[in-house]
């Protein structure tokens, strides 16, 4: 049978327990034959087993690459041809966008989603060392570990796969290659093209530095581009003749400062200045500022876009200039589902945490300790292994996430998994250089698991797809979809 009964649940929890210390357990701590698991569930988790040297090598190949989004070619090519060579059918170059990918097996409904991501972070390039040291100085790194990410689901519904295939479940399995998510524009203009539209239920993972099911919002974020038009002229023989679009975008910039104080606690304002002209002896005809703005709720997101705009304008009628916009990406918060997290949950204790040696726990202690010299930082863990509960989904994350568009279409569900030094800050070097070692290995293959038994619940019970889809109506009915990309906006074709 699928599960043991309620009685026999507290019988269930002692024995995942025990499997977890058993001598022959893999790096998941489940026997691949464990009897507490229904047949399909079994054959998905040995079939993760078999793969696992084959998901370390995609995952190393994947962390070589550290290509930045929307330039992933090795990485999403690599995905694709382990998807087609495992018999999924596979549409390359979806959305508008070289790297994004749709691979699909299987026939008729549920439709469940795996989400996969593969770009790496600028400037972030590390090796596996627990000091400082580029591969290549300068060079992108996986600062947040999107190499295991893609890899964990690519082990996922290959598993999937094979358990449809043995047990002739009914229903479609597809991974969807997502780019550019570190710039929140890949799933963005995806969801924008309909691409996750007839799917029953979405399911995401991403490295962490524990182990959780995902039950909590993140922040929107609109990023956009405003670039000023002045007047060239010789700064010092005819300054009065130019008219300067650098001082637009500082005069912006500090009336976003000042628009700051007056912004409810959870807004986020970020700006670089990507142009700011090219001498100083010439008064830049051209400037370009590139702005992330935040905040917990759309609607907040869309007010206080409106007001930076307004300071745009204002800034180009004090220096007699011009500006446009591009807006890049607007990328909605996540709407969480606790139907999902809750079978999520079930399904990470089902599995039980990786187990991490002694070698691996002082390579993380390794990595912490600049951290702790250079902030103060303690570690009471080298590396968290427990499995958390559910974080409060009153406590929206500080970060934003292009899966908010596709949850604001589809239940989504997702979960993290310790791939991670315990506590270990988001885009570090140390994140580069633990994902691709053996710790990142154990997570990325955990997360593989519990994806496959979550999506394989949702192929045989019905009942689940219809709570997720009911608590997602039920959290959605007020919300109104609004973006500020305009129609027919085609994606970026490189970030900067």
């Amino acid at each position: 049978m699928h599960r043991l009964a309620a009685p026999f649940a507290a019988v269930l929890l002692v024995l995942i327990a025990l499997n977890q210390d058993h001598p022959l357990a893999p790096a998941g701590g489940l026997l691949a034959a464990d009897p507490l698991l229904g047949p399909a569930q079994q054959t998905a988790v040995a079939d993760v087993e078999q793969r696992t040297a084959q998901l370390r090598e995609v995952n190393r190949a994947i962390w070589e690459f550290a290509e930045v989004g929307l330039e992933e070619t090795r990485s999403s090519q690599l995905l694709v041809d382990q998807l087609k060579q495992a018999g999924f059918e596979v549409t390359s170059g979806i959305s508008g966008m070289p790297t994004a990918f749709v691979a699909s097996y299987g026939q008729g409904k549920p439709v469940i989603g795996i989400l996969a991501e593969y770009d790496a972070l600028p400037g972030m390039s590390q090796q596996m060392s627990p000091q400082r040291q580029p591969v290549t100085p300068g060079a992108p790194g996986h600062a947040c570990g999107h190499s295991g990410l893609g890899t964990g689901a690519l082990g996922a519904v290959l598993a999937v796969k094979a358990a449809l295939e043995k047990h002739q479940l009914p229903g479609t399995i597809r991974l969807y290659g997502t780019p550019a998510e570190e710039t929140v524009i890949g799933k963005v203009y995806m969801t924008l093209d309909g691409r996750f539209d007839d799917l029953d239920v979405c399911l995401h993972w991403h490295p962490a530095s524990k182990n959780e099911a995902w039950s909590s919002s993140s922040k929107a974020l609109v990023s956009a581009k405003f670039t000023f038009s002045g007047t060239p002229a010789h700064a010092s023989v005819s300054p009065h003749s130019g008219r300067s679009a650098l001082d637009a975008v500082e005069l912006m910039n500090v009336g976003a400062n000042f628009m700051r104080e007056h912004l409810k606690e959870d807004a986020r304002i970020h700006y670089v200045i990507v142009n700011g002209g090219g001498a100083p002896n010439v008064v830049p005809p051209e400037a370009t500022v590139w702005y992330f703005v935040r905040a917990d709720k759309h609607a907040d997101v869309e007010a206080n876009f409106g007001w930076l705009r307004e300071i745009a304008e204002g800034a180009a009628k004090m220096t007699r200039t011009t500006f446009r916009v591009q807006i890049d990406t607007d990328c909605h918060e996540v709407i969480p589902n606790a139907p999902l997290s809750d079978l999520i949950t079930r399904n990470l204790r089902a599995v039980g945490a990786p187990r991490f040696s002694d070698e691996e726990q002082l390579f993380a202690r390794r990595l912490q300790e600049p951290l702790r010299e250079q902030f103060g930082t303690e570690f009471p863990l080298a590396i968290d292994d427990r499995i958390h509960e559910p974080a409060v989904a009153s406590e929206p994350s500080k970060g934003s996430t292009d899966v908010g568009d596709v949850s604001w279409r589809v239940p989504t569900g997702g979960l993290r998994t310790a791939c991670l030094p315990a506590d270990s800050p988001g885009h570090s070097w140390q994140n580069v250089a633990s994902i691709g070692s053996s710790i990142g290995e154990k997570g990325l293959v955990y997360a593989a698991k519990v994806l496959a038994l979550t999506a394989l619940d949702l192929f045989e019970r019905p009942e689940l797809v219809e709570a997720a889809r009911a608590d997602w109506k039920q959290r959605t009915k007020d919300l109104k979809y609004f973006s500020f990309i305009p129609e027919n906006q085609t994606a970026p074709s490189k970030i900067r």
